[in-house]
Parts: C-alpha cells; sequence; structure tokens
C-alpha cells in the first residue's frame, strides 16, 4: 500500500473529459464515485457504460474500474484512479426488477430509488407527500441487497428514506448531503434521518454544491469543518465521509436535464432560483477535482486526528465498500 493518503470522493457529476483524468491524479483520488445516469432508460445507461470502457482502454495507465474495495486499493497501490459508477434515480431499472442484477453486473454499484420525484420505487424530496417505499420498491431493495447494489436516498423523501433504512438487509448510503440542522436546505437531511442511516450502519457523504451549504458559495473551510465536527459527535466518526457532488465544468443546461428529466415543460428551478436557474460558483477551497486534497488540510487545521482525517477522507467508504459491493453472503 502506497504512503500518500487514500481519499475517495463518493460523488461526483464532472462534465468528463481526458483532462479531467489527470485532475483526480492531481487531487490524489484514489476512487471517485460517478454519477452516470440521472433519467436515462436501461438503453441509455448502457450506453453511458460503454463510453466509460472506451476510456478504460484509452486510459489504462490512469484508470480502472471500481467494483470491490480491492480494486480501490490497487488503485491506491499504482497511482491510478478506480472509478465507482452510480445512478441518481432508478429510471435504468424501468419496471423491470431483473435489470438490477445486469446494472450491477454492468458495473453499477449505487442507486438512488428517487430522484427529486416520485419514482416507481420511492419519493423524491420535492413532493408534497410522501407515502413511502412502494410495493415495488420493497422488492428492489430486497434484490439490491441481494447483488450489492447500494441503496442510496440522497434525493428521497423523509418518511421514505426512513424506511428503506428498516427494509434494508444491509446499510445504505446517502452519498451527498448535509445536515439539515446545519443548513436548512430542502435536501439537506433531517437529524432523524442521519441518525437512524448511521445507527444502521450507513454512511452519509457531506457535500460540497453551494445550495446545500450554509452561506452557499461563500461558505469558508472552517464552516464546513465545524459541521463535519458536530457531526462526529452526534453519529461518530465512522459514518461520515465526503460526496462532494462536483459538476464541473458541466453547462448551465445540464441543470434543465438534471431537475426536468423528460417529465416538465416548465423549468424546475429546485434548490436554485429563476434568478440563478445555473450551476453556482463553488467555494474557493473547493473549485475543480484537485482540490480535493485542501479538504484534508482542512480537517487537520481543524483540529481532526490524523486517524479521523483518514477516517472521513476515504477510509470509512473502503470499509463501507468491502461490506455492502458483493453478493449478500
Amino acid at each position: 500500500m502506497s504512503d500518500k493518503p487514500l481519499y475517495i470522493d463518493n460523488l461526483q457529476y464532472v462534465n468528463w473529459q481526458p483532462h479531467h483524468f489527470q485532475e483526480m491524479a492531481d487531487g490524489q483520488l484514489s476512487a471517485v464515485h460517478i454519477t452516470i445516469c440521472y433519467h436515462e432508460s436501461f438503453r441509455e445507461t448502457v450506453t453511458n457504460f460503454s463510453t466509460f470502457n472506451k476510456w478504460f482502454e484509452a486510459y489504462p495507465d490512469r484508470l480502472m474500474r471500481g467494483l470491490t474495495g480491492d480494486d480501490v486499493r490497487e488503485a491506491h497501490r499504482t497511482g491510478k484512479t478506480a472509478l465507482v459508477f452510480g445512478f441518481q434515480n432508478c429510471s435504468p431499472i424501468e419496471d423491470d426488477i431483473g435489470l438490477i442484477e445486469i446494472c450491477h453486473q454492468l458495473g453499477a454499484r449505487f442507486m438512488q430509488l428517487s430522484y427529486n420525484n416520485q419514482s416507481l420505487l420511492a419519493t423524491g424530496c420535492y413532493e408534497d407527500e410522501d407515502p413511502g417505499i412502494t410495493r415495488f420498491g420493497k422488492q428492489a431493495i430486497k434484490e439490491m441487497n441481494r447483488v450489492g447494489l447500494v441503496v442510496d436516498m440522497s434525493h428521497s423523501a423523509d418518511r421514505s428514506t426512513l424506511e428503506a433504512i428498516e427494509i434494508s438487509e444491509r446499510p445504505i448510503a446517502i452519498t451527498h448531503a448535509n445536515p439539515h440542522w446545519w443548513h436548512p436546505a430542502r435536501r439537506n437531511k433531517t437529524d432523524e434521518v442521519i441518525k437512524a442511516l448511521t445507527d444502521a450502519g450507513g454512511m452519509i457523504g457531506f457535500s460540497i454544491y453551494p445550495h446545500h451549504l450554509k452561506d452557499a458559495s461563500d461558505c469558508t473551510m472552517d464552516q464546513f469543518c465545524e459541521m463535519i465536527a458536530r457531526a462526529a459527535d452526534k453519529y461518530g466518526i465512522e459514518s461520515l465521509g465526503i460526496g462532494s457532488d462536483l459538476c464541473q465544468d458541466q453547462p448551465d443546461s445540464v441543470v434543465e436535464w438534471m431537475r426536468n428529466g423528460r417529465w416538465s415543460k416548465v423549468m424546475d428551478y429546485g434548490e436554485g432560483s429563476a434568478d440563478n436557474a445555473g450551476f453556482p460558483a463553488q467555494p474557493s477551497w473547493f473549485e475543480t477535482i484537485k482540490d480535493f486534497p485542501n479538504i484534508a488540510n482542512g480537517l487537520s487545521s481543524y483540529g481532526f486526528s490524523d486517524k479521523d482525517v483518514a477516517a472521513v477522507m476515504g477510509g470509512n467508504w473502503l470499509r463501507f465498500y468491502d461490506e455492502n459491493f458483493g453478493p449478500k453472503l
């Protein structure tokens, strides 16, 4: 194992181009959980996998598939970055429970049960009412548990999230969000939800997307670290990681795809506003992929021990990968 720190960013939605692969190296990232689907159908998602397969072939010295925790360790040892694939919606499984195993076989390791809207499985956080996990959702969670596709409730409403935690026989994740008690964004998570998640062995990845931050783009490193410190006191350091939700180099038009998909002709401003419908500016200390080590430096400066910094920056996610990416034993 390399002497360098092992860093994992457990959610990015970058407009991927080859120069970003070098930025991952500059950011010392041994693994990145990449959003490979928002609203795509199964066939469209397969095309997205195909694009990354071509990049694995073209950049073998820089990239590798991240299917297991050991893949991340190998990437760390060899100076590569393991790409872990995830879905921000359940659209790729359409209405066919058999596609859950197929998606896992293709390389998916995380799947949100809903984005901001109601899905066939669960309710999104922007719906007025949350009836909880559907009949199909209960069966889908069971199948996801069986094959090792992690349940992600980052964009789901509270009742659906609490029910998913209870129904799932394996720990689930909230890959990118912050506590509602720190910043009351609708997408951030209540104390009840985070406590239930972490008590059940789940993980939360803290987001650096400005709409999720206190003071938005002006959030300071100290504010972010203070939030992590309070969360460690409340939920335990072993349940915390980073899921930056970095949307680097995405055109503003992509926001419309993220929020509207195919369901609406009217712009859904979601966490933004009509006056600021595009992507917000990132905080100065985390503008690009290569800035990831700044978080470790900030945590150290704030007073976190070397052991706790290592846990939050990657060690906790690596343990979670080891325990949850494979078939249920």
